[in-house]
């Protein structure tokens, strides 16, 4: 038996790379052909813009706190806490007046998905 070690896509902080996403950087941690997990780290004001995502997604807070929303329903989001986020169900997270670290686990639809 040998191990399977293999490097991962994004293991430093870089800002997230999508239109209308500002004061959020993400870190990959763990990418498969089925899942995907990462960790987000918003500053103050930090936002991640509303939009239907294409996989079902699980986002836990790991400190700090801030606003999510899906389908329009806002709640707040605090550290020990999670949301689920439906595939192609309109969905933001947030920040206002504080910081928020989160860790994303979105299972993948397709093998192809460019995530």
């Amino acid at each position: 038996m040998s191990l399977d070690i293999h490097p991962f896509p994004r293991p430093d902080w870089e800002p997230l790379p999508f239109d209308g996403c500002a004061g959020v950087e993400g870190r990959v941690i763990v990418r498969e052909t089925d899942f995907f997990v990462a960790m987000l780290r918003f500053r103050n004001g930090g936002t991640i813009h509303e939009h239907p995502g294409p996989n079902d997604t699980i986002v836990c807070c790991l400190d700090g706190e801030g606003l999510t929303s899906v389908a329009g329903e806002v709640s707040p989001l605090h550290a020990g806490q999670q949301v689920r986020w439906p595939r192609e169900i309109p969905h933001r997270l947030w920040t206002e007046g504080t910081t928020m670290l989160t860790l994303m686990i979105e299972r993948l639809e397709a093998a192809d998905n460019p995530l």
